[in-house]
């Protein structure tokens, strides 16, 4: 199993959107091969912090859901509401990638 956090500092005028967006990914990704479970909400310590938790059956149903056309568009639509890039944490097999 593959574990996922992403965190994402959001830009305190564009946070509604930001949510009401991701949702409509969460749907689409929840559709994908290998997808355990995928959510987002936000930080109990930062209210301008969107953290997502995934698990994934496998490395290649992660990889496929990064290369998935919703993403790409969640990516686009997502891009001018963030205040930096996204960090992504990949856990398995005991270890931690950092992106």
């Amino acid at each position: 199993m593959i574990y996922v956090i992403a965190t994402t500092p959001m830009k305190p005028e564009n946070k509604d959107d930001f949510i009401k967006g991701h949702k409509a990914c969460i749907a689409e990704t929840h559709k994908e091969k290998g997808c355990i479970s995928y959510e987002g909400h936000v930080s109990v310590n930062n209210p301008n912090l969107y953290v997502v938790v995934e698990r994934w059956e496998s490395r290649d149903d992660l990889n496929a859901h990064g290369k998935a056309p919703h993403m790409k568009v969640w990516r686009e639509y997502s891009s001018q509401m963030k205040t930096a890039p996204t960090v992504i944490e990949i856990i398995s097999d005991g270890k931690v990638e950092k992106f």
